[in-house]
């Protein structure tokens, strides 16, 4: 087995993370503890069905033999919460004793009958609509259980607890100020008495960290940061002298897991900032696109294993980390795997941070401006998605995973949002297999300079995916012994930016697909047994549950703002015994990027975030004369822009424009003109100058 060697920072560094390293002050729940330690069952009790962040449950009612019998059990609207333009529905449901908690892309909190599908109370968050902190989407990824409170961490950055009786709150703790760029868009994690929750800001200049607060009280416990103050751990990756590090992202972008036997709590860590610009913070600029092990009592550190030293392609390591054990070579060992937007899973050895197959420290391209490391970490095994770009009309650079840019653009794959980003990575003990979903994107990247300045966006370049280019995916299962393929699925979506699967012990694989489908597969094989329409985008992570002897699944249908899948308010559950018939398919997602629609004639005032489509310019496609100038107007509720694209006859940017700003182009030479937002480059739109 090859360690990479700069995994390790000596013991005596230790618990310079931490912030107190107090304990709660509350006594801990022991049913609660008892159920997300085990293997989920009757209940799915918390994120990712147990402390593991497995997503497998034992029930097995429903299995191979008999799931092509399944049929909607109750289909429930959460009115029109989450529902519009700039929501991402991706919360994975709790169930609990018969309860069903769900949260919507507003932070608002229904509790459902399980059985049924009645909404038994409701929470409205009240969040201001004016926050522009965002990156991806107004979303929310779940809730906590514990201490007879629903936990929630909100987009503006405070953590709630609510009585699960009847949804009142109990207590509020403001993490940061979301006007600094921080928000929260994980769910927590109960264990313990503790509630932990991440930060997510990354492209807003934030010093990233772990949050421990008492479940009873709400008083923060300790913090463990994932970007280091000169003389603690890490420090010494970045710039001596420097305060680049307090301000370098690396958001937690999901719930971390944890091993009670150990003590640990892991968690995954997402980008460098600024994204594109690795210029001013020459080093590995640890804890960025990281797996990070702490003392699940005091925050301490305990090891790390850095995925992409001095990233800046946005290589995030956003899916969240998943325990299990495995035998390697025969003994018996205790596993942790995370999925990164490489493609590449990295499997180690969750006592000590050393990989568990080997991981080879390889030479790779060099952009002196950019202070590129010299070595990336390169698993032994099989990437999940195509690591090298296809050339394409309009651009003259190409390259492969780590390949170099400047003042671009340079077409590498995987782009933005490629690979796996926020969806979860399932494992089942039956099988042996991680379920991988992937995407399928090339980007076009580039550098500018790009100043810090608080609550800005600092990314410091951009990156879009070519016009033309193909948005598709893949889902893999891969062997966890050997990090190899045991079958894999090409795909006609985008499948690793926010949805997600769950597994079971009767056979199944359960996922939602952006077309609205609901599926259910062979685990072994990857044979598809069952297909259900729901009518709205399926981007979200099934779960798993019984009530009264009778097993449910559960997805939550309001498509995502990056796939481009179709809006929605539903919670659908599924049963051997439902009735409820499937929905008529909504309108596909892109499978290639660019403006959609037909082409507007002569219409010069181009609308941002109109027609309750944030990310959307509006018309997308217009046809003028020469000379024309057009009026770029954002009306919508975040700051956009409107920056032209590698492949264009000319080039012009509007800048960034706030709510209710202006900006004229005037366009004095024929031809195409495509443009993007560079905040949010999946936004498309096209000017033909005749």
């Amino acid at each position: 087995m090859l360690f990479h060697k700069r995994g390790m920072i000596p013991a005596v560094l230790a618990g310079l993370l931490a912030l107190t390293g107090a304990g709660p002050a509350s006594a801990a729940d022991p049913e609660m503890d008892r159920l997300v330690s085990g293997p989920a069952g009757k209940d799915w009790p918390t994120n990712g069905g147990n402390i593991t962040n497995q997503r497998y449950s034992t029930l097995k009612q429903i299995n191979t033999d008999n799931v092509k019998q399944l049929k909607g059990a109750w289909m429930t609207r959460l009115k029109g919460s989450g529902y519009g333009g700039k929501y991402s529905a991706e919360a994975s449901p709790l169930v609990k004793d018969g309860i069903m908690y769900v949260v919507t892309g507003n932070d608002d909190v229904f509790a459902l009958d399980a059985k049924s599908g009645q909404i038994m109370w409701e929470r409205w968050s009240g969040l201001d609509q004016q926050i522009t902190t965002v990156c991806c989407g107004w979303l929310n990824r779940g809730v906590a259980l514990g201490e007879g409170l629903v936990f929630l961490g909100q987009l503006d950055a405070n953590v709630v607890a609510l009585d699960m009786k009847n949804g009142k709150e109990a207590w509020k703790t403001p993490i940061e100020d979301w006007r600094n760029g921080y928000g929260i868009t994980a769910a927590p994690l109960y264990y313990n008495g503790i509630v932990y929750v991440g930060t997510t800001g990354g492209e807003f200049g934030i010093r990233g960290r772990l949050t421990a607060l008492d479940a009873i009280t709400g008083k923060i416990l300790w913090r463990a940061y994932t970007l280091p103050a000169p003389g603690e751990v890490g420090g010494e990756t970045w710039p001596a002298g420097t305060t680049h590090a307090m301000r370098g992202g690396a958001s937690i972008w999901n719930t971390p897991s944890l091993d009670p036997e150990l003590g640990i709590v892991y968690f995954a860590v997402g980008n460098c900032g600024p994204d594109y610009d690795g210029s001013m913070r020459e080093g590995d600029n640890l804890f960025c696109a990281s797996i990070l092990a702490v003392d699940a009592k005091t925050g301490a550190y305990r090891w790390h294993f850095q995925e992409v030293h001095h990233d800046i392609w946005d290589y995030d390591a956003a899916s969240p980390t998943v325990l299990f054990d495995t035998n390697i070579d025969g003994q018996p060992r205790k596993a942790i795997a995370e999925v990164g937007r490489t493609g590449w899973v990295y499997i180690l050895d969750r006592t000590n941070g050393k990989p568990l197959i080997g991981i080879e420290e390889k030479p790779v391209p060099q952009e002196p401006r950019q202070k590129t490391a010299k070595t990336q970490p390169i698993p032994i095994g099989d990437p999940t998605v195509p690591q090298c770009a296809t050339p394409l009309p309009g651009y003259d650079k190409f390259g492969c995973i780590y390949e170099v840019f400047w003042d671009g653009p340079v077409v590498i794959q995987p782009g933005g949002q490629g690979g796996t980003n926020w969806s979860p990575m399932p494992y089942s003990p039956d099988t042996g297999y991680l379920y991988v979903p992937g995407t399928i994107r090339a980007s076009a990247f580039g550098r500018f300079d790009n100043p810090f300045k608080s609550g800005q966006r600092y990314v410091g370049g951009t990156q879009s995916a070519p016009i033309g280019s193909p948005l598709a995916g893949t889902f893999t299962a891969i062997n966890s012994t050997t990090n190899k393929i045991a079958w894999q699925q090409q795909m006609p979506y985008r499948m690793g930016g926010g949805g997600g699967s769950s597994v079971t012990a009767g056979g199944l694989l359960l996922r939602g697909e952006p077309d609205g489908n609901f599926v259910a597969l062979d685990a072994k094989t990857g044979d598809v047994l069952f297909k259900f329409q729901t009518g709205f985008g399926a981007d979200a992570p099934p779960v798993v549950y019984e009530v009264d002897g009778q097993e449910y699944i559960t997805i939550v249908t309001g498509g995502n703002v990056i796939q481009g899948s179709a809006n929605g308010d539903a919670v659908w559950t599924f049963a051997l015994n439902g009735n409820v018939q499937p929905l008529y398919p909504p309108p596909p997602p892109a499978t290639t990027a660019g403006p959609l629609g037909a082409i507007a004639q002569n219409v010069d005032t181009i609308k941002i975030g109109d027609n309750n489509v944030e990310y959307a310019f509006w018309p997308a496609r217009t046809r003028v004369k020469k000379g024309t100038e057009v009026t770029f107007t954002n009306v919508g509720d975040l700051p956009h822009t409107a920056t032209a694209t590698a492949d264009k006859t000319g080039t012009f940017d509007t800048g960034a424009l706030a709510k209710g700003d202006s900006k004229k182009i005037k366009f004095d030479e024929t031809g195409s003109y495509y443009y993007i937002c560079t905040p949010h480059p999946w936004m498309y739109g096209q000017v033909i100058v005749e």
